[in-house]
């Protein structure tokens, strides 16, 4: 094995990173494009997704940045068909386009239900309907390995008073992974769920309810927070490993976090 393919494990390999104008996502396609993987970066912010695809190439890496609402299913397939026709498609998605918002549910925030139900849960699934097919395909093209990574929280599991509806979503996120992984394992799509404890993101930045911000910041003060970095390193292992080994579900948390 040469030192290239060493130091770029993925050299070759096109990775869909959703989510990827902030936090896990941008750090990720960071962490993905320095192991050889060409990057397609997918969030709202063209501004943002600019600034990263101009800062992956500067470093050597190799980046296309398309804008589209993940919510929107027509965006995602053209998206889709860009990736097919410019790259001969995916081989390597990471879908971690989210929202946090959590409130007591006696406030019957409605809005913010929906909005976390549609994004992290109707918009993984548009991502999911447009690029497994081009997953499959690159599986089973010459012994050839592909990953579906999603990025689901801690919370899927544990218990957070006033998270009820944005935990509900995460616990669809791992538990789908399961299920997909059992479909499409088979296939040599290799099928990963990511579940993070506290990660310092823009997510913190988009709760209104008091109380879980007071919480947020509590523990901030209490433990040292995971950074985006350190879940993409995770990912960029993940996506490493020998085309027999799929982690099916990882759980990354603070040293200090207890639950």
């Amino acid at each position: 094995m040469s030192t290239q393919s060493i130091a770029q494990p993925l050299q070759g390999r096109v990775a869909v990173i959703t989510g990827a104008s902030s936090g896990i996502g941008e750090a990720s396609a960071e962490k993905l494009a320095a192991l050889g993987a060409h990057a397609v970066v997918l969030a709202r912010r063209a501004d943002r997704l600019t600034d990263l695809v101009a800062r992956i190439k500067k470093n050597g890496g190799s980046a296309t940045a398309i804008t589209a609402d993940v919510t929107d299913r027509a965006a995602i397939q053209a998206a889709a068909d860009q990736v097919a026709a410019e790259r001969g498609g995916a081989d390597l998605l990471l879908n971690n386009a989210g929202v946090m918002l959590p409130a007591p549910i006696e406030e019957l925030a409605t809005d913010q239900w929906q909005r976390q139900i549609d994004l992290n849960i109707t918009g993984l699934m548009n991502v999911i309907g447009a690029f497994v097919p081009q997953l499959v395909k690159a599986a089973g093209e010459g012994g050839g390995v592909a990953d579906l990574i999603n990025t689901s929280s801690i919370a899927a599991q544990n218990i957070f008073p006033n998270f009820a509806v944005y935990s509900g979503t995460k616990a669809y996120v791992t538990h789908l992974s399961r299920h997909l992984r059992v479909e499409l394992g088979p296939k040599n799509v290799r099928v990963s769920a990511i579940e993070p404890g506290i990660v310092g993101t823009e997510l913190q930045g988009h709760v209104t309810d008091q109380g879980a911000i007071d919480w947020l910041e509590g523990s901030k003060e209490a433990i040292e927070w995971l950074t985006p970095q350190d879940i993409a390193d995770t990912i960029g292992f993940l996506a490493s490993l020998p085309r027999r080994v799929n982690l099916q579900q990882v759980t990354i948390m603070p040293t200090g976090q207890p639950y």
